[in-house]
C-alpha cells in the first residue's frame, strides 16, 4: 500500500482568533466589502450561538449571544429553520441533526482523520488511558480524533467537540507555540473564566505556563478544566517543524499522580504524535 500523501493544516492567524466569535459590529465592518455576504455571515453567528449550550435558545437569547438585533435573528432563524438546520417549539430553537453535515464535511475532507485514529488506538491501548488529537481553533481547541478507553470527563467528547484553549492542556500548548500577534488576538477575546478553584485565567499566569511547555516541551493540567481530571499534552509536529496540533491524554487524578503520568506516558505520546506529524505536510 503506497504511504498516505502529507496533509496540510493551516497553522493559527490572529485573524482567526478574532473571527471565532464575530460580534454585530465586526460584521457590519464588512458592509462595504461588495465580496463579504453580511447575511450569511450573520446566519453561521446565529448557529454558532447554539455551539456551547445544549438547552434549546430563544430569539432574545441568541441576539445577546451574537450582539445582532432581534430582527436580524428572527430572520436567521426562521431560515434555518426552513432549511432543516433548526427547530422551534413554543419560541425556543434548537440544533437539528443537519448541522452535522457541515462539521462532516471538513472531517471526510481530511485523511488525517482516518490516518491519525489507528495510532491513537495503538497508544491508549498501550497506555490504557484515553487519547486525543486536536487542533486550535479560534479561540478554543477542535478535537479532530479520540481513543476512549474510558470516560474521564462528566461530558463525552468526539469528532468536533470544542472546549476552550485556556484551561486545557491541548489548548494550552499550542497556544505556547503560536506568535506573538495570535496570541494579543487570543487574550483580546477569549474568555477567561474559572472552570475549578485551579483554572489559572490570569495573563501573567497563562504567559508563564507557556513559557514552561516551551522550555519541557508537553503541558500538564491538574484540575483546571474539571474537578478530578488531569490532562497531559505533547506537541505534533508538521514536516517542516512547526507545531500544528497536539495529543492530549487525560486520567483521573485520583487514580494517577502528577509524577506518574510524566514517566509512564510521556514517552509512548510523543512517539505516536511524531507519527501523527509525519502525516502533515505544513
Amino acid at each position: 500500500m503506497d504511504a498516505p500523501h502529507p496533509i496540510r493544516l493551516q497553522p493559527a492567524h490572529a485573524d482567526t482568533v478574532r473571527a471565532a466569535r464575530p460580534p454585530s459590529d465586526l460584521l457590519t465592518g464588512f458592509a462595504g466589502d461588495p465580496n463579504f455576504m453580511l447575511s450569511l455571515a450573520r446566519g453561521l453567528t446565529v448557529l454558532e450561538a447554539f455551539s456551547e449550550r445544549k438547552r434549546p435558545l430563544t430569539i432574545s437569547q441568541v441576539a445577546q449571544r451574537t450582539q445582532l438585533s432581534r430582527a436580524s435573528v428572527r430572520r436567521c432563524l426562521y431560515t434555518l429553520e426552513q432549511l432543516g438546520y433548526v427547530s422551534q417549539q413554543d419560541g425556543h430553537f434548537a440544533l437539528r441533526p443537519r448541522v452535522l453535515h457541515l462539521g462532516h464535511a471538513y472531517f471526510s475532507s481530511t485523511s488525517l482523520v482516518s490516518a491519525a485514529q489507528p495510532i491513537l488506538d495503538t497508544l491508549s491501548t498501550r497506555i490504557h488511558e484515553t487519547s486525543a488529537l486536536a487542533i486550535l481553533d479560534g479561540t478554543d481547541i477542535l478535537y479532530l480524533v479520540r481513543s476512549e478507553v474510558q470516560r474521564v470527563l462528566t461530558h463525552s467528547l468526539g469528532m468536533g467537540s470544542r472546549l476552550p484553549a485556556y484551561c486545557t492542556s491541548i489548548g494550552r500548548l499550542l497556544l505556547a507555540y503560536q506568535p506573538e500577534a495570535v496570541l494579543e488576538a487570543f487574550f483580546e477575546h477569549a474568555e477567561l473564566r474559572p472552570r475549578t478553584m485551579q483554572t489559572k485565567v490570569s495573563r501573567t499566569e497563562l504567559e508563564a505556563a507557556f513559557a514552561r511547555a516551551r522550555e519541557v516541551d508537553y503541558v500538564l493540567i491538574d484540575e483546571e478544566l474539571e474537578p478530578g481530571l488531569r490532562a497531559i499534552a505533547v506537541p505534533v509536529r508538521a514536516l517542516s517543524g512547526a507545531v500544528v496540533a497536539a495529543v492530549s491524554v487525560s486520567v483521573k487524578a485520583a487514580k494517577v499522580s502528577e509524577a506518574e503520568m510524566i514517566a509512564r506516558l510521556l514517552t509512548p505520546m510523543r512517539e505516536a504524535a511524531a507519527a501523527i506529524g509525519k502525516l502533515i505536510a505544513s
